[in-house]
Order: C-alpha cells, then structure tokens, then sequence
C-alpha cells in the first residue's frame, strides 16, 4: 500500500494523491509518501524519486544496521522499530529532504500509522515539516518498547516469587529462555538505535538546530533507560535461573543424604543377614533356641545406635 500526503504553499493538505502527480506540483511546501507492506510493483516505484541505487537497494534489503547516509539533497535513514507481534525489530527506510519524506516498511506499524492519522485528522500539519515528521516517528518507536519490557518484569517478579517453592526445572528453564529471547531481541533494537541517534545528535551534515538536537537528546535518553531495564532484566533472569539451580541441588542433596543414611544403616543389618543365610551345616547358632531373637535384637540394637550417631553428627539437619 502506498499512501500520500501533501502540504501545498497555502497549508492545503491533500491525501491520497498519484506519485507522479506529486512530483509534476510546483505549489508543495512539503509531502510524506509511506510504503507500507508494498507489493513487489508498488516498490519499484522508488525509482521514481531519482534515489541512490544503494539507498533503494538498502530498502528492498531487510536486516539492515540502523544509519544514516548524506546525499547531496537528502538523507537516507535505516531506522529499526518492534514489530509487536514478535518483538524482533525491523528496518524501516526513509528518505529526508526539507520539503520531503518517503518512508518504506514491508510490515505495518502501528505508531506510525498513528502519526499518519494524527496528521491526517487535525490542524497540526502546516506547522510540522518532514524532520518533525521523522523525528516523532523513531520517538514512539522508542516509547512504544517500553511496555514490552514492563510485562517481561512483571513475568520475572512471578517467576521469581515461584522460584521459591516447588517448581518444575524444565517448565522454569523453558519460561526463562523465552523471556531471555525477548530480551534479546528488544536489545538488537535498542542498543544500533542508541548509535545512530548519537550520530545524529553530534552530526554537523544534519543541520539540527538546538531545539531538534535537545529532542534527539531525550530519544537518546530513553534508549540508555531501555537498555538499562534490558540487562537489569537479563540479570534478574541469571540470578533466578542460578537460585533455583542452587534450591534444586540443595534439595537434591537432601534426598541423596537420606538414602545415603538409610543405605548404611541397612548395609550391616543385610552383611548380618547374609551371614545367616548361607547353608552351612556347622554354624553353631543355627540350633540355638534364641539365636533368631539375638540377631534380630542385635541388629535393631545396631540400626538405631547408627541412627544416634549420624544425628549427632548432624546429618538430618537441612
């Protein structure tokens, strides 16, 4: 899909007009052209433009590094937003001038089909230009990962509070590592953006004035937050997975301890048994009237006197 925007000289905003159309108008103060999941047609119609061919190619090219690049009347941008439904970034191409913008995503994105609509809807647009534009857009990119994270630490703070009582190993392991992963992929958006709006902020080529460059500096600010919240979780995640590791060997150890006891208390008591198993003719205390008492006394005499012993020595105590 490709929609259009155009603000004429007389704060006239029109929608929906044809691409060549646009480029024939000599009465634009400026327009906004957004492919959003274009058809393979639909993209061809960057050539249009007269841009770059590594800049059009970097377009049609995902996984591409968040950056900038200076040509001689325009910028083009590699800008990365979460796609929300997986929470891997994506790139999103856009090329800057002073009376224009062209944005291409192959998937949609809710923030800025908000801005297109908020534009669209309201009296605000004569007094925008295209680096407003641009600028808000990579802004609620930025704002719109920040309940991400909150939802993962509240799913942490479960977690954790069941990390403390009997939990499945494998059911917690499996629940960490998809949290990790969304981690992980909210970081491979935050940290290359966090690079490129630093660029931006200290780059002569720009033109930023200090207004835009104080506006950049608070994008930039939240990105050092996100990615603060990103490896403070990513901590959180270490330190559970590490306690109940500690927790379940702990216990682990506490059931071997035990069959380790019982295993000894009975060794004797079967060594004794085994004994008087064997079919010896001789063994005196075969005919004895009360060997079969004597034995069984003396192997609960010696059951519960080992029993005492590891007590004392404290091999009952959790």
């Amino acid at each position: 899909m490709i929609r259009t925007m155009v603000l004429t000289k007389e704060d006239k905003l029109i929608l929906d007009e044809q691409i060549d159309d646009i480029l024939a108008r000599n009465d634009i103060k400026w327009y906004w052209i957004d492919f959003s999941k274009p058809t393979i047609e639909e993209s061809d119609s960057l050539q249009t433009f007269g841009f770059h061919p590594l800049a059009v190619e970097d377009c049609l090219h995902l996984k591409q590094r968040p950056k900038v690049d200076y040509y001689d009347s325009y910028q083009f941008y590699v800008i990365s937003g979460l796609y929300h439904k997986t929470l891997k970034s994506h790139e999103i191409g856009a090329f800057l001038s002073p009376n224009m913008l062209v944005t291409f995503h192959t998937l949609p994105h809710m923030e800025i089909d908000e801005l297109w609509n908020y534009l669209s809807s309201s009296q605000e647009a004569p007094q925008k230009d295209p680096k407003w534009i641009l600028y808000k857009i990579i802004d609620k990119m930025v704002d719109a990962s920040f309940p991400h994270l909150q939802t993962i630490e509240e799913q942490l703070n479960r977690l954790e509070s069941k990390s403390s009582r009997s939990y499945q190993i494998q059911t917690l392991m499996e629940e960490l590592f998809v949290v990790r992963r969304k981690l992980s992929h909210i970081r491979h958006f935050a940290n290359p953006m966090r690079e490129l709006i630093d660029r931006m902020i200290h780059s002569e080529k720009l033109n930023h004035s200090d207004e835009e460059r104080r506006h950049y500096q608070d994008v930039h600010d939240h990105l050092v937050k996100l990615t603060g919240m990103i490896e403070a979780s990513r901590e959180i995640t270490s330190d559970i997975r590490d306690n109940y590791l500690s927790i379940n060997s702990n216990r682990m150890n506490t059931v071997m301890m035990t069959l380790t006891v019982i295993t000894t208390i009975f060794m004797p008591l079967t060594f004794i048994a085994g004994i008087y198993g064997m079919n010896f003719q001789n063994m005196p205390e075969l005919k004895w009237q009360y060997g079969y008492f004597l034995v069984l006394g003396v192997m609960v005499i010696l059951g519960f006197a080992m029993y005492l012993l590891f007590k004392k020595k404290g091999w009952f105590d959790e």
